[in-house]
């Protein structure tokens, strides 16, 4: 059971005119009229720091806030392991299926709680990895590395490589995958990032590491981050990821699939991370040990 979460807003001119109900209907679209009148009388929602009432009219600069009760959150794995830390940054080796950030019924069971709570209460993530990857993730103590590292990442200098296993024998050595990524509508979210060729620009290369029966190790290097780029760039190879229940064949849903993107089940691990420190200006590489089952027999 967590502590619960305040979720604070300042009202903006949109918001003038409305009522408290009106307005929860309207802009938290996760609940409906009913869930919302119940928080509401059950006094979990204040209006500038009073219990607030439902047909209140509401006015710009004022505050609402809705103070969401405590919870169970799901179990996840909490052993993150610090593998660089200075006084400007912090690389931590994430365990796949936790959470990077809150969200989805997950706050105490996060990256970024974990590590302020244990390490540093300023850092924050400069990127981050789906709920199932493994590996690195990087913080930054404060907003001017932060601003350095979003530099580097942003002119394509920061040298990311990934261990995945795939399904299939890869018969090429080396695989490059030019193929533009972008939302599209979907039957089980609203949208789902997906290969596509009204999306953006995307390119991954996969290097075979070790040939299995029936599956293949794969080191994945990514020149641009796109949203599960490597889930859908090696099924567009025509190797999706081994145990991924979103992405098939093509880079789009897999026949028949339900599942979310947050699902997990696939076996991605971000391996080594490389950039120049934002202080020393020296070039500095992170790495993360891989998971047996990704790592070369």
């Amino acid at each position: 059971m967590n502590a619960g979460y305040v979720y604070a807003e300042i009202l903006s001119k949109e918001a003038a005119g409305s009522t408290v109900l009106g307005h929860l209907v309207r802009v938290h679209t996760h609940s409906d009229g009913p869930t919302w009148q119940a928080r509401i009388v059950a006094g979990e929602v204040l209006l500038d720091g009073s219990v607030a009432q439902s047909t209140t009219t509401l006015q710009a600069g004022q505050q609402l806030c809705w103070h969401k009760p405590p919870w169970i959150e799901p179990d996840v794995p909490l052993d993150v392991v610090v593998v660089f830390e200075d006084e400007h940054l912090l690389g931590v080796h994430k365990p796949a299926g936790l959470p990077t950030l809150p969200g989805s019924g997950y706050l105490d069971h996060t990256l970024l709680t974990i590590v302020r709570a244990r390490t540093s209460s300023t850092a924050s993530p400069v990127h981050r990895l789906d709920r199932g990857t493994s590996g690195l993730v990087l913080f930054a103590k404060h907003p001017d590395a932060a601003r350095a590292i979003q530099r580097q990442w942003d002119g394509g200098t920061v040298a990311k490589v990934y261990r995945a296993l795939v399904e299939g024998i890869v018969v090429d050595d080396d695989v490059v995958i030019d193929a533009p990524i972008g939302p599209l509508p979907d039957t089980v979210v609203l949208e789902l990032f997906v290969a596509s060729a009204a999306g953006k620009r995307a390119r991954s290369v996969l290097r075979v590491v070790e040939r299995r029966t029936t599956t293949t190790l794969v080191d994945v290097v990514i020149d641009t981050g796109r949203p599960h780029q490597i889930r859908i760039h090696t099924a567009v190879a025509g190797h999706p990821l081994v145990g991924d229940p979103v992405y098939g064949l093509g880079g789009t849903r897999r026949h028949g699939s339900r599942a979310r993107p947050g699902d997990i089940g696939y076996h991605l691990h971000a391996h080594t991370l490389e950039l120049v420190h934002p202080a020393s200006h020296e070039p500095l590489k992170l790495t993360a040990p891989p998971p047996p089952l990704l790592t070369p027999r």
